[in-house]
């Protein structure tokens, strides 16, 4: 299974993510380390990017997936796949994918970007990213979660949905 936990920036894919994996024994990967520089260098100037910014990188997450598959590994990845043509091409065509969307509160992720230090993502694209977004619609193949109180709340609630009848164990496929 690949677990993608994906909603927009501050919403606590990285934290809870790394955090479902180390509790699942999983590798993680956070997709902010599949963007080129280029990316990189344009949030850092406070330019959104694009869709045409985005496909590659899109492409690039969906091709380590593919690689965890090919293997028959589990894994999770935090991605935000904000729009729905996003999700589609990480979902599609790939069933043993599972894409978790935090629901978060928009004056929650403000009050989160604007207390992180030492990301290339400012406070002032959060706007970019709540245009850009369309919420998960039913008939996608996305679960969306309300985050809890605190992150490992989060992973508990996304454990719950995940595995109903309790996780296969650490390093173990469900």
């Amino acid at each position: 299974m690949i677990v993608i936990i994906a909603g927009a920036s501050g919403s606590g894919k990285t934290t809870v993510g790394a955090m479902l994996a180390g509790r699942l024994g999983w590798p993680f990967a956070d997709a902010d380390d599949f963007h080129p520089a280029a990316n990189i260098e344009k949030m850092q100037a406070g330019i959104p990017l694009t869709d045409a910014d985005r496909w590659p990188w899109l492409r690039a997450i969906g091709a380590w997936m593919d690689e965890h598959i090919a293997r028959g590994e589990s894994a999770v990845v935090g991605c935000s796949a904000l729009r729905r043509s996003y999700r589609d091409l990480l979902l599609d065509g790939r069933p043993e994918a599972r894409m978790i969307f935090l629901a978060t509160d928009v004056d929650v992720l403000t009050r989160r970007l604007a207390a992180r230090a030492g990301h290339f993502f400012p406070e002032q694209l959060l706007g970019s990213q709540l245009q850009a977004l369309e919420p998960p619609a039913p008939d996608e193949r996305v679960i969306r979660v309300v985050p809890a109180d605190t992150p490992a709340g989060t992973v508990d609630a996304i454990i719950a949905v995940l595995f109903p009848d309790g996780p296969a164990g650490p390093g173990r496929q469900p």
